[in-house]
Formats: C-alpha cells, structure tokens, sequence
C-alpha cells in the first residue's frame, strides 16, 4: 500500500531500482520529463527537495536548470535553497541567472538581484531583453536612479533600447525615481507602444502626484485609440480625478470600467468609492460600498475618512462598529479616520473614548498623527488648555503638525496668548512652513498689534518665505479650471468680474455685507471690501455660473481654508441661483443648499 501526495507517490517510482545497464540518451530525457512534470505539480518544499533528491542521480543541466527556476519563482520556493542549487551549476548561463535575479525581486531582495547581475558581468554571461525589467523594478524599489541609468548605458551599447518590454520599465524606473522627464523621453522615442507602455508613463505621472498631466496622457491615449484602458491605468485616472475633483470625469472612467472589466477587484472597488467621496458625491459612494459584497480593511478606511470629510461623524462611527462586527481589525489608518470624523462632526466625547479604545482594546500605540487629530478636536471645540495639557503630557515629542493644530485652535478662537506659546514651540522646531508665520501675523493684526505684524513679515522676508496664495479648482464641461485669488490673468476676466458685480449686486437684497475682518492687512474699508471681492472662490462660482445651465451644481475644490465670508457669500448665492455647491477645502467637504452648508457653521 503505497502511502503520501500524488506527487511522493510518483516519486518513489521513479526511485525504484534499475537494470544495471547504461542510462541512455533517450531514457535520460524521459527521465528529465517527467521530473519537469512532477516539479510543476510540487505544492510545498518537501516534495521539491523529494525531487531534487531523484534529480542529483544524474548529471542534467536541463534539470539544474528548471530546479532553480521552480525553487526561486513558485509561491512555495525558497531563495536560499535555489541559491544553493544555482551554485552547484559550473557555468551557470542567461537563463539562470534571469530566473535568480527574478526570484530575488520578487521576494523583495532588490540589493542581492542588482550584486548577481554585477557577477553576471563579471562571469561575461551575456544578458538579454529578459534580464532588465526585473533590474529596473529593483532600481526603482530601491530610488536607485544612478544604478538604473549606468543599466540603460549598458542596454544601448548592447542595442536592445528598441525592446518593448525594456522600454516599459525604463519608464515606470524613472518614474518611481521621480525623473519624469526621462520617462517622457523614453516614452516619446518609442516605436510601438502597447497597454503596458501607457500604464506605466500614466502611473509615472501618478507617482509625482502630477494629476492634470496623469488626465492629459490618458486623453492622447483615447485619442490615439491603439490600446484599450487595462485595470491599472483606470485605477491611476481615478486617482487623478479623486485630486482634482473632476467628478465628471471620474463618470466616464467608471463607465469605462463598467465596460471593460466584467468582475471589478476590491481595489478597483475601492478607488471608486475614494473618487466619488472625494469629488463631493458622498452618497453614491456609500452606496457602492453598501453594495460591495467583499470589503476589506482598506475599503472600510476610505469609507470612513470620507464620511468624517463630509461632516457625518456619527455614519462614519457606525461603519466603525459594522467593521469590528464583521471580524476586520482595525489598524492605526483606520483609527485617524475615526477620530478625523469626531473631530469635523465636533464629537469630542466620542473622539476621546476612541483614542483611549486605541490602546485598551486594541493595543494599538497612538502615533503623533492620532495626538496631532486630538488636538485639532480639542482646540476646534475650544478646549485650548485642555489640547495644551495633552500635548505637554504626550509620550513621544510633539512634532510640527500637532503645534500648528494648536496655532490654529488659536486663531479660530482668538487666543493669542496660547498662540504664542504654539509659534515660539515651532520655532523653537525651526519650522520653515510660512504658514505659521502668516497666521501669527494675522492674529496680531487682529489685534492690532501692528509692529509685531511688521516683524513677523520682516522675518519671512529674510528667511525667503512667501504666502500660499489661495486657489480654486472648477469642473465645467469636463475641464477643470483654476483660479486664484486677485487673478486678472484669465481669458474671460471682463466677464467674470462682471459676474462678481451683478452677484454682490443681488446679495445686498439678502442682507449680505463683507465681513472685512477677514483682510487682515492694514488697509482702508474699501480696500478690503475688494480683496474679499476677488477671493479664488468667488471667482470660480462666477465662472461656474456663467458657463452651466441653470439649476446645474457647481463644485470647487480649494487649497486652503475656506473663510467665513466665503461660506456666508456662497450660502447665499445657493438660495439667489437656486443653485447646489459643493466646496472641499483643506479641511473638509461643505455642502451647500437653501442657504444652508452641511457643516453647521462647524469647521
């Protein structure tokens, strides 16, 4: 009775003793076969070393060869025991030395592939087109740009910068180095280009967070209309309208997937439900993710964080609770998200019951990131002393982020006393964020302290630092347009400025006056009374309503802060228009309808 896997079984037949006659050429190749056979049908080490133990019977290079194939590349295999197959070869060639180089990036050992292939030139074994995609994703894990252009010197001396699939990763290798323009090089020299080529300059532009030039790569592809979008690159134009806000876009690239894709994967999935939360359209994203029949931790990350984007804290802590329902464990992304949604939905008690949960229930160490959120829910809901006191008591020193939670606590509050505590702390972390400066300048000048505002401006004056100017992003008719504050340089700017008169025109039948508290600058009424005027917001609700039909809504996505003249005026318009606006600032999502902003006037 013959006992163990399929696979033993077959091997203590062929360990079964033979007739003492010479193996011949013929019954060594069978010999190989079907040792080629029961290598491909191994399922663990065991039967593989069970294998090799038959294969050490004869003197086969056909079957060195495909052990340390089958021992390097399957889920299963070893690298270390491949290794010590690989040097058992006398002269190991091409092939063997591709499939190490292979084995070692695909576990993630980039440093060991690049030293094999230096030993591959040391030994004068002939490299092919086969040996350098594997190279170049080891020289991108590991932002090894010099490496990588030493290897595309050596690719030209051997002239294979004509293969395609060497071109393809000389470009996602330059990408993920961050020298886009070499990948755009390499990409524009290209004879022939297949799915693969544009998958990898898109996510090249992607990687750089370069999302209006990820958009337009994407158009000259449709246009060109050679190659049908693959997962990949749908996945990475999502990603670039989920930072632009181009809703419509997003639109059509789920369309595409709809069309393309018969079975879309959880990331898929995922990404989907990250662009609509993103782009304002929170509520089609709840309903994909309702309708997920498999979700995972990440899934439940996203729907969460955009839920606390929205202002809907108590939905996002009930999408909490179903995650621990279902099994899933929560990690320390999850826990920012949850405690993001206490902080834009002011639930503060609630916040602080999480926080502590981190810990107790879950082991999990706050990181500065969750101390920097609980300071922002603290100092939002005027706990200043109380934010102060958690920051001193922190176990871990308090770095750039959670100080400047409290400096713009501060701000909001009107506390400079505090506030100053928070700036000297920054400083004292030689910050070099111009941020921190431009808001302590401005809480001094709302007090009028006027020379302590000439010194902090003369001070970002010799350190070379410069205000973030205000911008905001439009989508009409599926491009998106920016604007930023003061802007005169747009093409239609007579119009738009015209739109901003006839605007401000019906507001004064609303009860609108600017709220001038705003321009912290020391300047006469009429003079911040135009600066409000031409805030990066306005301007684009302008263009916006000049350029959609009537009852359309209108999105913005902003780099800052929204003021609170901004969210008065844009309140307003919605009821003057009859118009639906959805801002996302730095912060959060506002909604805005009847005169009314989903926020509660809380943000």
């Amino acid at each position: 009775m013959m006992i163990g896997t399929p696979v033993l079984q077959k091997i203590r037949f062929l360990s079964l003793p033979e007739a003492p006659t010479q193996t011949t050429g013929l019954s060594l190749k069978l010999k190989e076969q079907e040792c080629l056979s029961l290598m491909k049908r191994c399922k663990n080490m065991e039967e593989f070393k069970q294998v090799h133990a038959q294969v050490l019977k004869w003197e086969s290079s056909f079957c060195a060869s495909n052990l340390v194939a089958t021992c390097a590349l399957s889920d299963w295999g070893s690298m270390d025991y491949a290794c010590s197959i690989f040097r058992q070869i006398d002269q190991p060639g091409t092939f063997e030395f591709n499939t190490m180089i292979r084995g070692y990036v695909n576990v993630m050992n980039m440093e060991n592939a690049l030293f094999l292939y230096y030993e591959m030139l040391e030994r004068g074994v002939e490299s092919d087109n086969f040996t350098y995609p594997a190279l170049f994703k080891a020289c991108a894990s590991l932002r090894s740009i010099e490496e990588g252009m030493q290897i595309h010197g050596y690719i030209l001396k051997r002239g294979l910068e004509g293969d395609l699939f060497v071109q393809n990763s000389l470009i996602n290798m330059y990408g993920k180095c961050g020298k886009i323009e070499l990948s755009c090089s390499v990409f524009e020299q290209m004879g022939r280009r297949d799915v693969a080529s544009w998958s990898a300059i898109i996510a090249a532009h992607a990687s750089l967070s370069m999302w209006s030039e990820c958009l337009s790569v994407f158009g000259e592809m449709n246009r060109e209309g050679s190659c049908r979008p693959e997962e990949s690159i749908l996945v990475s134009v999502l990603s670039a309208c989920t930072h632009l806000g181009a809703l419509d876009l997003g639109r059509c690239t789920h369309v595409t997937l709809l069309r393309n894709i018969r079975e879309m994967n959880v990331i898929v999935q995922t990404s989907l439900i990250d662009m609509y939360v993103k782009c304002g359209c929170i509520e089609k994203g709840l309903s994909l993710f309702q309708r997920m029949v498999r979700k995972n931790q990440l899934s439940y990350s996203v729907m969460i964080t955009g839920l606390a984007m929205h202002g809907r804290g108590m939905e996002a802590l009930q999408v909490f609770s179903d995650m621990l329902e279902e099994g899933l464990k929560p990690d320390d992304v999850v826990f920012l998200g949850v405690l993001s949604a206490c902080n834009h939905g002011g639930l503060v008690d609630e916040g602080l019951q999480c926080f502590n949960r981190m810990k107790l229930e879950h082991g999990i160490e706050p990181t500065i990131q969750h101390y920097g959120c609980m300071v922002h829910l603290m100092g939002r809901a005027g706990m200043l002393n109380e934010a102060l006191e958690l920051i001193r008591s922190m176990p871990i020193k308090p770095n750039e982020v959670v100080w400047r939670g409290l400096l713009s606590a501060c701000k909001f509050h009107h506390n400079l006393e505090i506030g100053e505590i928070a700036a000297k702390s920054l400083g004292e972390l030689n910050s070099s964020n111009p941020g921190d400066y431009v808001v302590l300048s401005n809480m001094y000048a709302r007090a009028k302290r006027w020379e302590d505002v000439a010194k902090i401006r003369t001070e970002m004056a010799r350190k070379g630092f410069t205000q973030t100017p205000g911008f905001s992003l439009v989508e009409v008719e599926r491009k998106i347009y920016k604007f930023v504050s003061q802007d005169m340089s747009h093409p239609q700017c007579k119009g738009i400025y015209e739109m901003i008169q006839q605007m401000e025109w019906q507001l004064k039948f609303e009860g609108y006056s600017p709220d001038t508290s705003q321009v912290l600058f020391d300047v006469d009424e009429e003079e911040k009374r135009q600066r409000l005027k031409a805030h990066s917001q306005k301007l684009a609700m302008a263009f916006a309503l000049i350029h959609t039909s009537q009852g359309a809504p209108i999105r913005i996505a902003r780099n800052l802060r929204m003021c609170t003249d901004c969210h008065t005026y844009t309140k307003l318009i919605t009821v003057i228009y009859q118009r639906e606006i959805t801002v996302r600032d730095r912060n959060r999502f506002h909604h805005f309808k009847d005169g009314a902003c989903s926020c509660r006037d809380y943000w």
